[in-house]
């Protein structure tokens, strides 16, 4: 069992959202979040200041999978979000140990 975490940019989400549906994943958790990375944030002039904001708005995309399937909802996830420009995004895996639906009780793959 894995968590795909990917960061992507708000405009990409229903791109990214609408690709996974098609490929058959049908649950994911987004969460808004913010941070900088080589765009290093932006400035913006209000009421004749000019203000530097540090931090970019992104979207936080968790997807729990089988081994088996996360290298195809990677390929997906970079495809639907790529613009090609700096600020993308990021997609990372990592393990986990056991999952446990509250509901039934049910326990690592029937729990997804």
């Amino acid at each position: 069992m894995k968590l795909i975490t990917a960061i992507v940019q708000p405009e990409k989400l229903a791109d990214v959202q609408i690709a996974l549906a098609q490929h058959g994943i049908a649950g994911m958790t987004i969460s808004e979040c913010s941070g900088y990375a080589r765009q290093l944030g932006h400035s913006e002039v209000y009421r004749g200041e000019e203000f530097t904001i540090n931090f970019v708005l992104k979207v936080k995309v968790e997807i729990l999978a089988a081994d088996t399937d996360v290298s195809d909802i990677v390929d997906i996830i970079v495809t639907a979000a790529r613009t090609g420009q700096v600020g993308d995004g990021k997609v990372w895996v990592s393990s986990i140990d056991e999952v446990v639906r509250v509901r039934t009780g049910e326990r690592d793959a029937k729990a997804v």
